[in-house]
């Protein structure tokens, strides 16, 4: 198996995300306190399952799913990364709307998980 980077535009965008989910992951994987920290998030002291939380779920799964469409290239792959992060962006929304979430913060997060969604989204269905 070799590594490439794409050389088409709309899959080397699909594969732009994809490397931005990995980079996401990373983060939350090694560093979730800075991330939550950036984010306005608090750990409650002496509990430790919301790092956990984030390195499992929020930091492992962005990478398995991030490194899974780098190394195979598929367009059925940056499918699952656009789907992913579109639901990410819907359940922003949705907290939005229903949470009294309207930050910078979260406006800002759901503008960067709305292009990552629509850039493989994209791709796979043949518009860029």
């Amino acid at each position: 198996m070799e590594f490439y980077i794409p050389t088409e535009t709309g899959e080397f965008l699909a594969f732009c995300a994809a490397a931005a989910a990995t980079l996401i992951g990373l983060v939350m994987l090694f560093a979730p306190r800075v991330a939550f920290r950036a984010a306005g998030i608090g750990i409650a002291e002496g509990r430790r399952g919301g790092l956990a939380e984030a390195r499992s779920t929020m930091g492992g799964m962005h990478v398995g799913l991030g490194l899974g469409a780098i190394l195979l290239g598929q367009p059925m792959v940056y499918l699952a990364v656009g789907a992913a992060f579109a639901l990410a962006a819907f359940g922003r929304i949705l907290s939005i709307m229903s949470d009294n979430g309207g930050t910078l913060f979260n406006w800002i997060a759901l503008a960067i998980q709305a292009v990552l969604a629509i850039l493989p989204l994209a791709y796979v269905f043949g518009l860029i």
